[in-house]
């Protein structure tokens, strides 16, 4: 579903991912880990089109993407939720996840209140909300609403666009434990045919929900393999000082 091929990219003289390849099928479950800077979030930038690759490949579902612009990509079934909340607080969550919704069934944003009212739209926007657990907080504002619903909300988003590859940064990032748990929960629970990859910090979650692992170090890949390959590695050991140990 989602070929990349040696994807490298530099900044100057810095170089953030280098020689990046990975094959991830139809519905598996990867997850990106490695150190801050390893290159993790540039190497998503790139798959979604907002950095251009100096050199390598993207493919998704076997259609060369690399040269194509953020927005063809996403109508094609590429999607991402982001590190960092991109949420229009003044909306409920209702209203945000209808905004995507209408993108997916062709209706015209420019008159988004409109397009809310649209049967394919409203029922887009409760089924999402129901692979989210966001049902019982549809009409709540954005900003009378706790952080971790704010996450949920942006996976939520991103779904609704009803992807066939669904890129995750960090999705539990600034959440307590209690939300790790419900973020676990909700990992679970997405289609079984959507492709899903995801950077992930936290060791326990990622080891739980991953099919297989990918880890950058210094933007190369030193580690590609399954959840008990990766607890054995003493490289990976090295770099994460016993973490994957206890993970």
């Amino acid at each position: 579903m989602l070929e990349v091929t040696n994807l490298s990219k530099h900044f100057g003289a810095l170089h953030v991912t280098r020689d990046v390849s990975m094959s991830v099928a139809k519905g598996e479950r990867r997850v990106i880990l490695g150190p801050n800077g390893a290159g993790k979030t540039t190497l998503f930038n790139q798959l979604v089109g907002e950095f251009m690759p100096d050199s390598g490949s993207i493919k998704i579902n076997n259609e060369d993407v690399t040269s194509w612009s953020v927005a063809k990509r996403a109508n094609f079934g590429l999607s991402r939720s982001y590190q960092q909340n991109t949420l229009f607080d003044g909306l409920t969550i209702a209203e945000n996840l209808g905004l995507a919704a209408s993108v997916k069934t062709k209706k015209s944003t420019a008159l988004w209140r409109d397009s809310l009212t649209s049967p394919d739209v409203r029922a887009l926007v409760r089924e999402t909300a129901a692979q989210v657990d966001l049902t019982e907080h549809l009409n709540k504002r954005v900003s009378d609403v706790a952080y971790g619903i704010r996450r949920q909300l942006e996976v939520g988003i991103a779904l609704a666009t009803q992807p066939r590859v669904l890129l995750m940064d960090e999705p539990t990032s600034g959440v307590g434990p209690e939300m790790i748990g419900a973020f676990h929960h909700l990992l679970k629970r997405l289609p079984e045919d959507l492709t899903v990859v995801i950077i992930e910090h936290d060791m326990g979650l990622a080891f739980d929900v991953a099919d297989s692992m990918t880890v950058l170090n210094y933007g190369e890949v030193v580690f590609e393999g399954t959840p008990d390959e990766a607890r054995e590695s003493t490289l990976l050991q090295e770099i994460y000082l016993g973490t994957f140990e206890d993970a």
